[in-house]
């Protein structure tokens, strides 16, 4: 309820208006932080090429990337802690 006022020339008048309730019907919006979807952005492996074609050990990292901007697999220069050198990682699966 609101009570609005207005005045016309030496009268002063005051009116009851009501406000329009929500409808019980509609469906009610129920917005929820904890299980939200990231959109275009996904998470992804990346895996040493080098120690894979020399038999050893692949080290592996994990980042995200966003799927509109770069569509095509990820390709970094980032360390092998077991061969102890930078070496290209690709993305994997």
């Amino acid at each position: 309820m609101q009570l609005t006022t207005s005045f016309t020339g030496s009268r002063l008048s005051a009116q009851v208006v009501q406000a329009a309730r929500p409808s019980t019907t509609a469906p009610r919006q129920v917005t929820t932080c904890m299980a939200k979807k990231k959109g275009v952005r996904c998470i992804v492996t990346l895996e040493c090429t080098e120690a894979r074609a020399e038999g050893a050990t692949p080290s592996r990292y994990t980042t995200q990337k966003n799927r509109k901007n770069s569509p095509d697999r990820l390709e970094i220069k980032k360390y092998n802690k077991y061969l102890r050198r930078m070496t290209v990682h690709k993305e994997i699966k």
